[in-house]
């Protein structure tokens, strides 16, 4: 346990973080090189269709070893692309975690599709494949798997369930570029595999998205969606419908395209530079109880976000109290940024069924979602604190914040409570 003797802030001592987090923390980092990739599409006026967007998907099919790849202008587009691939149809059920962005979960309602909500495994937060198994029923159709925060899911079980019940796998892998699970890339799993290149996430391109994979009716049926003007160049009887498409227009902007290209050459030495920043301060934090998610021998996780796991039994602080201390410090924490969706009203107000046009009544409701379900996800959830990920910190900054959790951990009996 700590045994700092210094009082936290919060009991009148002095901060434990002083230095400038600023740069430390700034993300995304913007280099002369992106502005120069950004302006070469401006100014070649090809503002709509450029061959930008054909390197950006050459490039993540390298890194991912598939065989198609289609950018999207956004992740949600290119799940909802994902999911219409795949042949999401009306009552058709889609197994999903609850704790993720709305994004990975909201677009099966506009497919006609029910999401039935299953437990994550603590372990690395993503979906748990007992429960998973439990909630199948001849109405599955699919699972979405979500990497969050940038740990790998446990794939090797997920992928057999999917095959034991012939369902269809959605890997959303928005927060997890660059990861690998047993040395296989993370978005080369999934029967579709999606990326998000929102401003925040590891390659940004300050909105964008890519739908991946193996199949090439799956490849055409992406397309068919969103990108009429690809439907021309196809072989399949796809090409004629060239004149409407599916009725969305999803296709990428060349300049968002260019940028994410450019981000994407230093994706690795970004990536390793944050996972050996918050490693190394996952390693002090360790030593004061909490629980990091650090890489393991099989999979190799990246930081999106940063999340460790307080047990507040051990010290009797709150987390939330332990959180006004480490804020008192300077400590940039916070709690997770995701609600958990099967506690929000779209569900249990059944609002979704309007969503999904699907002929819901109070006598026939078709799924209920109860509030109270889920509660390992409930309770998992509520012991997650979140850091920065310290993409451009050195260990000064570093060793600052594990002093900040060692005095307010020492000093745990002292810490104010707050008042229920």
């Amino acid at each position: 346990m700590p045994i700092a003797t210094e009082l936290p802030a919060i009991l009148g001592g002095n901060q434990a973080i002083t230095l400038d987090q600023d740069e430390a923390n700034k993300w995304p980092i913007i280099s002369t090189h992106d502005e120069q990739a950004v302006l070469d599409v401006l100014r070649s006026g090809d503002l709509s269709l450029h061959p930008i967007i054909g390197e950006l998907e050459e490039a993540y099919k390298e890194r991912t070893g598939r065989k198609f790849a289609v950018t999207h202008n956004n992740g949600t587009s290119a799940i909802l692309a994902g999911l219409h691939a795949i042949g999401i149809e009306p009552f058709d059920e889609v197994i999903v975690p609850s704790a993720t962005w709305w994004s990975s979960v909201m677009p099966v309602l506009h497919c006609g599709g029910v999401p039935v909500f299953a437990e994550l495994e603590p372990t690395s937060l993503g979906l748990d494949p007992e429960d998973v198994e439990r909630k199948i029923t001849d109405k599955t159709k699919a699972i979405v798997v979500v990497h969050l925060f940038g740990m790998p899911s446990n794939m090797d079980e997920l992928v057999e369930i999917a095959k034991k019940y012939n369902l269809k796998i959605l890997e959303d892998a928005s927060h997890a570029h660059g990861a690998t699970y047993k040395g296989q890339p993370i978005g080369s799993f999934g029967d579709v595999s999606i990326f998000s290149m929102q401003g925040n996430k590891l390659c940004p391109s300050g909105e964008g998205g890519i739908l991946l994979c193996d199949d090439e009716i799956l490849y055409e049926s992406a397309i068919r969606l969103g990108h009429y003007e690809r439907l021309l160049n196809l072989e399949s009887e796809n090409k004629y419908f060239a004149a409407t498409g599916f009725g969305f227009k999803f296709r990428m902007a060349p300049m968002a395209g260019a940028l994410a290209y450019s981000q994407l050459q230093k994706l690795d030495e970004r990536n390793a530079k944050r996972n050996k920043n918050c490693e190394y301060l996952s390693r002090k934090l360790e030593e004061f109880g909490l629980e990091t998610f650090l890489s393991t021998g099989e999979t190799q996780r990246v930081y999106f976000e940063f999340l460790v796991r307080y047990d507040a039994k051990k010290t009797g602080l709150p987390i939330i109290d332990l959180a006004n201390a480490l804020q008192s410090e300077g400590a940039l924490v916070t709690a997770p940024r995701y609600p958990l969706l099967h506690q929000q009203p779209v569900f249990t107000h059944g609002v979704w069924s309007k969503l999904a046009r699907l002929p819901a009544t109070e006598e026939n409701p078709i799924h209920t979602y109860d509030p109270m379900d889920l509660p390992n996800t409930t309770a998992g959830n509520g012991c997650l604190l979140k850091l920065p990920s310290f993409p451009s910190s050195d260990t000064a900054l570093l060793d600052q914040y594990a002093f900040a959790f060692e005095k307010v951990l020492a000093h745990a009996n002292d810490i104010p409570r707050t008042e229920n």
